[in-house]
């Protein structure tokens, strides 16, 4: 549904996009994911035929969106970052005015808008003003915007920005429900978002798409951890962990209100059997082995390494 490759654009000796490529697939929501400068806004705006790339290509349902950006955008729906509106219109003729620009007329320009209302939960407030509406609902008057032509595709910046702990909520269940028929990209620098609402996360850093698969993919691309603890000396748990295959670091401490037990961290590169090998090094070596359990690392954990000062490697995934 959407191809993008080779992707840069240049605002003089700023290089806000670096050959970014990806694909997106029918019916998938991926989360476009990054600090703030990352590009993020700058490829949907190239996507949404608003900005023109300096070099490279993009494509949605097939067609090129620089070569010919009107056919696409009979396609798009977007929600951009801000979801400017008119406050002293009611939300029912925000959403008329706007059905019109799309050039419905008419019975089905009605239609339009009642199927928007329904669509995102504006029934009880569609002759209010959008000036005297709260944070969350004027987000829901935006995206009503973006759904009245039946796009197959959305485009949503920064869709919870702004709201409650309870907004973000309601406007994350709407996305998934809206990801159920559609091709949904989701720019956000919210990293539970991503979790909740997702089935793929793109990150991007300084221009450049630096990680592109699943939350768990992603997660199981990075380093993982096991915890001990084992009745041992320092030097003994130190000794006998160190070369133990996969592992990198060996981190030892006295454990606390444990009396002659040690905690031990092994720190090493992704891997299922890390755990069991753990084990098995502490029965080999005559430890005491009093617990055990694996360290995933965080979503925001992943972010911070991979969007650090110092470039940092992609990572790649089916």
């Amino acid at each position: 549904m959407i191809e993008v490759t080779d992707l840069t654009k240049r605002y003089g000796s700023l290089t806000a996009l670096d050959g970014v490529s990806f694909s997106v697939p029918k019916g998938q929501v991926v989360g476009f994911l990054g600090p703030n400068g990352a590009g993020k806004t700058t490829t949907m705006k190239i996507l949404t035929g608003y900005l023109a790339p300096t070099s490279g290509s993009a494509y949605v349902a097939g067609m090129d969106v620089t070569a010919d950006p009107l056919p696409v955008l009979k396609r798009i729906g977007y929600l951009p970052a801000g979801n400017p509106l008119y406050d002293e219109l009611r939300v029912e003729e925000s959403l008329a005015f706007a059905a019109e620009l799309r050039g419905l007329r008419g019975a089905e320009r009605d239609a339009a808008v009642d199927r928007s209302i329904e669509a995102v939960g504006l029934a009880d407030r569609r002759r209010q003003t959008n000036g005297t509406l709260s944070t969350g609902y004027r987000q829901r008057v935006g995206l009503a915007q973006a759904l009245l032509h039946e796009p197959e595709v959305l485009i949503l910046d920064e869709p919870t920005s702004g709201l409650d702990p309870n907004q973000q909520q309601d406007m994350r269940q709407l996305i998934r429900d809206l990801g159920r028929e559609r091709t949904v990209i989701l720019s956000t620098h919210i990293l539970p978002e991503v979790e909740a609402v997702c089935d793929r996360a793109l990150i991007i850093h300084k221009g450049r798409l630096v990680a592109d698969g699943r939350v768990e993919e992603i997660r199981a691309s990075r380093r993982s951890s096991v915890s001990l603890v084992v009745r041992a000396s320092l030097e003994a748990a130190r000794t006998g962990f160190e070369g133990l295959a996969g592992v990198e670091a060996v981190e030892v401490a006295v454990a606390e209100g444990a009396p002659g037990y040690v905690s031990v961290r092994l720190v090493g590169s992704a891997d299922r059997d890390l755990c069991e090998r753990a084990a098995a090094c502490a029965v080999r070596n005559g430890f005491g082995l009093a617990r055990l359990s694996p360290e995933t690392a965080s979503l925001e954990e992943i972010f911070a390494e991979l969007t650090s000062a110092a470039p940092a490697a992609e990572v790649a995934l089916a």
